[in-house]
């Protein structure tokens, strides 16, 4: 063991950071985007969001030596993507709203649009 090792176990904050916050949370942005493009459902984010949870939760196993069935980080690894998917899928809704119906809608911050006055 090095002195390096504990920040590289599975529950190390420099893991949770690289492999669940930034590269899972960046997949799960755009799949997020990807779903609100194709004009999908939002409840399919849910599904998507466990699937890659579950490829998440891999990459810390094979990598790290993490654990691959513990309900905890697997969880907290779905919630992290969870909030990315949907944050990228209200931007991708509202962009979508605002400009294929610019008549009918205006943007009132980047994840919320209101009727225009008439």
């Amino acid at each position: 063991m090095t002195a390096v090792s504990p920040w590289l176990s599975d529950d190390g904050l420099r893991v949770f950071l690289v492999f669940t916050v930034i590269i899972g949370g960046s997949a799960a942005f755009l799949a997020g985007g990807g779903l609100a493009r194709a004009w999908k459902p939002f409840w399919r984010v849910f599904v998507y969001m466990a699937l890659l949870a579950c490829a998440v939760r891999f990459f810390h196993y094979a990598l790290f030596d993490g654990k691959l069935l513990a309900p905890y980080y697997y969880l907290v690894t779905y919630a992290v993507l969870l909030a990315g998917a949907s944050l990228g899928f209200r931007v991708t809704r509202t962009t979508q709203m605002v400009t294929q119906y610019r008549w009918l809608y205006q943007r009132t911050s980047p994840l919320t649009w209101r009727p225009r006055d008439a």
